[in-house]
């Protein structure tokens, strides 16, 4: 348990009070008032400073294409990494203007998928390295070290590798012969991760961020619900989709869904095997 020690130790002058807030399943959250102003903190036990790396670098580069919460400072202490990131004080907003503020993030390319930095989860470490090639990189960088997880937790079977093995050769086949544009992507884009300040003006926090095909993250708001019709009008507004998008959800799809059975156990089974049973 943190004590009022452990956060008179933060760079923050005239820390007046903390207390827990809610903050995901990842790390410990804090809202914290220092010197009159509240600040978001994270905290993530037993690691060095390093650990946030890749999340301040992910909000850098999202921060081109839409307002985040400003990263303060990071450091390490007692040895328990934070993260310090400006409060938002939350608001109501359009999701048409969030839709559209997704699709200029998309509009930011790169010559190569992955990024800058690698991403540490708590069943694996997510290989960002530079690759030239998305089919290579996403089979490679992404499925097959998630299947590995997947067995370690004891959460695989043949007939899922049967099927997911015709699903990797389905998905080779496709991008053979469609190239795909390495866009920047928040890359955990579910309904938790955006918000509206009090101006009304949308947020993305908690980034993974990569450069990627950009159908990777409209997957992900089309999992556990949270995004309506005028989210995806507004993107398509900016950057439209191509044809015959829900015929190739399903590989993306697959990776979060595989990713929470590894995470939290068979009452995901159900929706991995559902789609693994398309192929």
């Amino acid at each position: 348990m943190l004590n009022d020690q452990w956060f008179k130790q933060l760079p923050l002058t005239k820390i007046t009070s903390h207390q827990p807030v809610s903050g995901g399943d990842i790390n410990l959250a804090f809202k914290v008032i220092a010197d009159n102003k509240p600040y978001f903190i994270k905290v993530q036990p037993n690691q060095p400073a390093k650990y946030f790396d890749h999340e301040r670098d992910g909000l850098a580069a999202l921060e081109q294409a839409i307002k985040v919460p400003h990263p303060v400072a990071q450091g390490e202490s007692e040895g328990n990494a934070f993260l310090i990131l400006e409060w938002i004080e939350s608001g109501w907003g359009d999701q048409f203007k969030l839709g559209q503020a997704v699709a200029k993030l998309h509009q930011i390319t790169n010559d190569k998928f992955g990024f800058s930095t690698n991403h540490k989860t708590k069943v694996l470490v997510k290989d960002n390295h530079w690759n030239p090639n998305w089919s290579d990189f996403y089979v490679h960088q992404r499925l097959e070290p998630e299947i590995k997880a997947a067995k370690a937790k004891g959460v695989w079977n043949d007939w899922r590798n049967q099927h997911f093995e015709k699903m990797v050769a389905a998905f080779k086949r496709y991008y053979a012969d469609h190239p795909v544009q390495p866009s920047l992507l928040h890359g955990d884009l579910w309904a938790g991760n955006f918000m509206f300040d009090d101006q009304g003006q949308p947020l993305l926090i908690d980034p993974d961020s990569v450069y990627g095909d950009r159908e990777f993250d409209i997957a992900m708001t089309t999992i556990f619900g949270g995004f309506e019709n005028d989210f995806y009008n507004g993107y398509q507004s900016i950057l439209p989709l191509r044809p015959g998008l829900n015929n190739r959800l399903a590989w993306y799809q697959f990776y979060y869904l595989c990713m929470h059975l590894i995470l939290f156990g068979e009452s995901y089974g159900p929706s991995v095997d559902q789609i693994l049973g398309r192929f």
